[in-house]
């Protein structure tokens, strides 16, 4: 499809968040699914025909997908349908094998040859929304995902889109706090929770009748409905304030320089020197996938020589400091270098040269639950082969990348019942991970602000740069505007707010080398 011209726009000004569905509007997951419901149920209804001698009607996804399971927790659209041709099956329990003719069973046979499908032929990203959600978080507005599919985290993991979102609230999750489904707005209200915005200045996007009808009855501020088949009118009778055919038709408003597209830090490091204009300079980086690459595991991201090499350099001339959400005895262990800062969990807790030692108080108070909840996930988890529970002084990271996709399901059930027990904690995500972090408002851009004042680099006669490549790093880029240069790395092109990019690791290394002459020793 091509990009389509600009008809509506969000202003930043009026808004703090962004609610994307993802089955139809983030991903073009709603086909698989609907094709998966017709095979089981047409599988079943065979069967049932059969048995009662009576003619098959197959499951009809012009007739019955929408109105029926679109859009609803798994089971409640299992329910739905039979009801619509007045079969009556027993409940069942969630432990009914997918062979079982009950409603947990044909729910499970669903979900089974869903699950299949994603893994043997993937799912299609819409670009234009992922752009979308790029400019969002350019503008300092929050993200979220909502989905009643329980396979929410393998899709996103899937299509490389999990650090896309600061809250989630998908199928798991709904049954684990007995969220009802759509048009009910509590699916929309519960992600407004835990990004703390109140619904009025937030956003919902949504492709289905019944997600635009919960926006509206949840009292969002602007419900934009996705018409990819035409059905404007539908949508807006029913709730939408605007009704698009792709979200390219979209834009975001405010106060940025726009700047495309993003010039290269090394193609553009001519004018970046003008800049430090005598100034000292300091330069803070994220360790994973800027300083080495992104790998299967955390323990086996090992900056590469030439990369130590050249921070080591650099250290010798200027601050170099790393931000980083791993643990700090993990990342000071990774790098291994005595000459720079180190700010592990997010800048919780600080350590560096000339025995500096900062520990972010207002984390200490949170290690009791920490301690309590490291110890649930490791004894519930442990039977789940390929699961890494992974304890960081400030957070619990819990690895799923070498589980068996099948299995996902259970282990955001695990993390999302722990974390229900203990509400001083929230769940966070990254690429295949499920963290449960202190619940505060903290992020990188307060933690580099934090730093530069505690190092005394917060003047005008220094400039800061901050090198990153994850979307967490965007508060960090943000932090910086005006004041410093923020660089990200990235190997296609996306909405950002870092004023310059780097395509890799050694492109990282490169540009650090160029840095080492316009530096000058701090005083």
């Amino acid at each position: 499809m091509g990009h389509k011209k600009t008809t509506h726009s969000i202003p930043a000004a009026d808004f703090d968040a962004v609610i994307f569905d993802l089955d139809g509007v983030v991903t073009d997951t709603a086909s698989v699914h609907a094709a998966a419901w017709k095979r089981m149920f047409d599988d079943f209804l065979s069967r049932y025909a059969a048995g009662k001698e009576i003619p098959s009607q197959p499951f009809d996804i012009d007739k019955d997908y929408r109105p029926y399971v679109d859009g609803k927790p798994r089971l409640d659209g299992v329910r739905s349908f039979l009801e619509s041709r007045e079969i009556e099956l027993p409940e069942g329990n969630p432990d009914d094998p997918p062979e079982a003719e009950t409603i947990h069973g044909l729910g499970k046979r669903k979900n089974e040859d869903f699950l299949k499908q994603i893994q043997e032929h993937g799912a299609e990203v819409y670009e234009s929304t992922v752009d979308l959600i790029h400019s969002v978080k350019k503008h300092g507005m929050k993200t979220a995902i909502i989905s009643s599919s329980k396979s929410c985290a393998m899709i996103l993991d899937s299509v490389n889109l999990s650090d896309l979102f600061d809250a989630r609230v998908d199928g798991v999750d709904s049954e684990i706090l007995s969220i009802p489904g759509k048009p009910a707005p509590d699916i929309f209200i519960e992600a407004a929770r835990q990004l703390k915005v109140k619904p009025e200045r937030a956003v919902v996007i949504e492709d289905a009748i019944s997600g635009v009808q919960a926006g509206r009855a949840g009292n969002f501020g602007l419900v934009i409905g996705i018409a990819r088949t035409g059905d404007r009118e539908s949508l807006l009778a029913n709730g939408a304030d605007v009704a698009v055919e792709d979200l390219s038709e979209i834009c975001v408003t405010g106060d940025l320089e726009m700047e495309e597209p993003l010039p290269s830090a090394l193609d553009g490091f001519e004018k970046i020197s003008h800049k430090t204009g005598g100034k000292r300079i300091a330069v803070f980086l994220d360790y994973d996938g800027t300083l080495s690459p992104i790998v299967e595991t955390p323990d086996k991201a090992v900056m590469q020589e030439d990369m130590r090499k050249a921070v080591i350099e650099l250290s010798r001339h200027c601050t170099v400091g790393i931000i980083s959400g791993r643990d700090l005895k993990d990342v000071q262990r990774m790098v291994n270098i005595d000459s720079i800062v180190y700010a592990g969990s997010h800048g919780f807790d600080i350590d560096g040269p000339r025995g500096l030692q900062v520990e972010n108080q207002t984390g200490k108070e949170f290690l009791p639950a920490l301690d309590k909840a490291e110890k649930e996930l490791s004894q519930e988890l442990g039977s789940i082969q390929g699961v890494l529970v992974e304890r960081k002084k400030f957070a619990i990271a819990i690895h799923y990348r070498l589980v068996d996709p099948a299995k996902v399901e259970r282990v955001e059930q695990v993390v999302d019942e722990v974390a229900a027990r203990h509400p001083e904690l929230r769940k966070a995500y990254g690429k295949k991970i499920f963290e449960l972090q202190p619940d505060i408002d903290w992020h990188k851009g307060k933690a580099l602000l934090s730093l530069l004042e505690k190092l005394k680099l917060d003047g005008e006669n220094v400039l800061p740069f901050y090198i990153g490549d994850d979307v967490t790093d965007e508060d960090a880029f943000r932090a910086l505007k005006g004041r410093g240069i923020g660089i990200v790395v990235r190997d296609k092109p996306y909405e950002t707010a870092a004023a310059y990019s780097l395509k890799h690791p050694d492109e990282v290394r490169e540009f650090l080398l160029k840095l080492i002459p316009l530096c000058r020793r701090p005083a």
